[in-house]
């Protein structure tokens, strides 16, 4: 490749790196730039569907996306290697294999799981970070199955499967969970009602910032399938077989503990000095990190404001997809020597799945229930796909399940 032409480096091929590269490749010409992809593996993976490959009601290789069928050779320089650090005034990205320079870069490198220094939580729970600890906590509640099903001694806690969290992620992976333990039971010929699901979390409600009709939803329709809220109920500390909580340190047994109470910008940010807030990044209405000409973050590692509200908008997929086109375009302006545009977020509502034929959530204004949110669930997934491969990639991963 001609090495005169501007490099645009993007770090991180999830939903907000994989689309801002798609769209650079639509909206430049190839004399233009060079755009390289950097990513720790040859995939990409929808984040949003990682509660299911936990529960074990996908096939992880259904979420998982490879970088070079959606990228040509031609157009993409693909960079397999993670990130170490960015030294904003050497322009210079150093890998943990290599160094690369650039001209523009976009940091859009995800989450890290944030245990808030509960005691024993990073030793002792599992994460839903990525694709393989989502296939370890699928394992292991299998195998604790498996163990009771060919114990003498058997002991019912190593049934009880508990989630700490009842944000987004955690409520989802609920929903996944009361669709797999009854398979699992069948399987392993064990009593359903052995087996609990038990969701902990510190405040008086599950699912903040949701509208109340849709919490009471979602929390009837999953207690009559067999979940138990404890809410209100701060956990002290994580154990390797239990959590403890509140001001009695109660302990709630379980054989598999797995946490989504929290997540933050990924660490490489403040090992390059730059300016966090809670983990992230509070970025211009640009996208660009402040005093930056040259760096947009984005994503996960980013606080984009609400002017008119004065808070960040929510780090949802959505507005992650946003992101890479206000990005993206924003990198042509500075090529072209054009005004750059402020970022405009457009909610087209969120819903949750609650297993598979249920759900809940607001599209477009107008709350859903039941089935109809399951199938807008998946139309939303769906159109994930379709906006990083077009019809290609949709055929090939897409959700088209029938109730």
């Amino acid at each position: 490749m001609n090495s005169s032409k501007p490099k645009i480096v993007v770090l991180g091929a999830g939903y907000a790196g994989m689309m801002t590269t798609r769209k650079l490749t639509q909206l430049l010409r190839p004399e233009e730039a060079e755009i390289v992809l950097v990513n720790k593996h040859n995939y990409h993976y929808e984040t949003t569907w990682l509660h299911e490959v936990a529960a074990g009601t996908i096939n992880h290789n259904q979420a998982r996306v490879m970088l070079s069928d959606v990228f040509s050779p031609n157009r993409v320089r693909l960079i397999y290697d993670s990130v170490v650090e960015v030294k904003k005034e050497e322009n210079l990205v150093v890998l943990e294999n290599s160094d690369i320079e650039y001209d523009y870069l976009v940091v859009a490198l995800g989450f890290e799981t944030n245990t808030f220094g509960i005691k024993g939580m990073k030793e002792n729970a599992f994460f839903i970070q990525d694709i393989d600890t989502c296939q370890l906590i699928r394992d292991h509640i299998e195998y604790q199955f498996a163990r009771y099903k060919n114990s003498e001694d058997k002991d019912d806690d190593s049934l009880t499967i508990l989630v700490g969290g009842a944000g987004f992620t955690g409520i989802e992976l609920v929903g996944e969970l009361v669709e797999k333990v009854p398979q699992l039971c069948k399987k392993y010929d064990i009593d359903r009602n052995k087996a609990r699901i038990v969701n902990v979390e510190a405040a008086p409600t599950i699912l903040p910032g949701f509208d109340e009709d849709l919490v009471d939803y979602a929390k009837r329709s999953l207690e009559a399938r067999g979940v138990e809220f404890r809410l209100d109920a701060k956990i002290q500390e994580c154990t390797e077989d239990a959590f403890v909580i509140g001001e009695d340190r109660e302990e709630i047994k379980a054989g598999t503990i797995v946490w989504t109470g929290g997540v933050t910008g990924n660490s490489v940010l403040g090992k390059s000095g730059f300016e966090l807030t809670r983990g992230k990044v509070t970025v211009n209405g640009d996208l660009r990190a402040p005093g930056e000409e040259n760096i947009f973050i984005l994503g996960d590692c980013a606080w984009v404001m609400n002017e008119k509200e004065g808070r960040p908008f929510p780090p949802t997929a959505q507005a992650a997809i946003q992101h890479a086109g206000t990005c993206a375009g924003n990198i042509k302006a500075l090529l072209r020597h054009e005004p750059l545009t402020n970022f405009v977020f457009d909610d087209k509502g969120t819903v949750a799945s609650l297993g598979v034929t249920d759900g809940m959530g607001t599209v477009f204004g107008k709350k859903l229930y039941g089935k109809p949110a399951a199938a807008m669930k998946k139309v939303v997934d769906n159109r994930s796909l379709f906006l990083l491969g077009g019809v290609k990639l949709l055929l090939k991963k897409g959700k088209v399940r029938p109730f």
